[in-house]
């Protein structure tokens, strides 16, 4: 893939004149095998509104899928929680949110850092598959580095997400694996949620989404259908409705 500087990290400092004189941090976490591309819109909306967001790039994103495949869960949560402490050390209250992937890694954020958190935002995450062949990624990523992409699901014509062509095994091998620890710590996961779903979804299956809903503890959460979008939904025609109801969600939870 060709690299570009939609690909690279977006950080936007907080304007507090714009949010009640509090300095607000948002970071927000691309998906498996894309880019901090899928998510720009996103943390422009956001920043408009005065917050502080960061749109990291994750340890072997945008340069090969070969690169991705020496990359592992820890990589990608360490940079997204090295992140999180710069945020917090620099803002009054910061919120998290993810695709997919993302998703994922902002989950175990919370789980870990719940004090820390004002609120989590997921889009499509993944923490479970109904699909049969993970139960081979095990002995397949020894015979075969990849299989087709997953990227570019996307409903609205004419846009891509610009992500890999080619699904490295070794590295969402490593990827499943770390759901079963997160799944059981869900319950620590306290902070208020808003849940964005597309109704159709051709990445993420439907197996995630009772799974978060019921493990975690939160007794705020909110389920927001986006009935217009597939998986990339930061992207695609419900967009509006993320970044608009996101920035809802961040007002109500970060307030004083």
């Amino acid at each position: 893939m060709t690299r570009n500087a939609e690909h690279d990290p977006l950080t936007v400092d907080a304007r507090p004149e714009l949010t009640g004189g509090r300095r607000i941090g948002v970071l927000l976490s691309h998906g498996f095998t894309g880019s901090p591309v899928s998510m720009r819109p996103w943390g422009r909306a956001l920043a408009e509104k005065g917050y502080g967001v960061r749109v990291p790039l994750l340890p072997g994103h945008a340069t090969t899928w070969q690169d991705l495949n020496t990359k592992t869960w820890d990589d990608w949560y360490g940079t997204l929680n090295a992140e999180l402490d710069a945020l917090v050390a620099e803002h009054d209250a910061v919120v998290v949110g993810g695709l997919s992937m993302g998703g994922a890694l902002v989950l175990r954020l919370a789980a870990d850092r719940g004090e820390e958190i004002s609120g989590v935002m997921v889009v499509n995450p993944a923490v479970a598959t109904k699909r049969l062949d993970v139960k081979a990624l095990p002995v397949m990523k020894h015979l075969v580095a990849s299989f087709p992409g997953i990227a570019n699901d996307i409903k609205l014509p004419g846009v891509e997400e610009h992500g890999y062509t080619r699904t490295p095994l070794k590295a969402i091998h490593s990827l499943i694996r770390s759901w079963k620890p997160l799944v059981a710590d869900l319950p620590n996961v306290k902070a208020p949620l808003i849940y964005f779903r597309s109704a159709v979804d051709h990445v993420v299956d439907e197996a995630s989404q009772p799974i978060i809903l019921e493990g975690v503890s939160s007794t705020d959460v909110e389920l927001v259908p986006l009935p217009e979008s597939f998986h990339v939904a930061t992207l695609d025609n419900d967009a509006p409705t993320i970044f608009e109801r996101s920035a809802e969600f961040v007002a109500r939870v970060t307030a004083a």
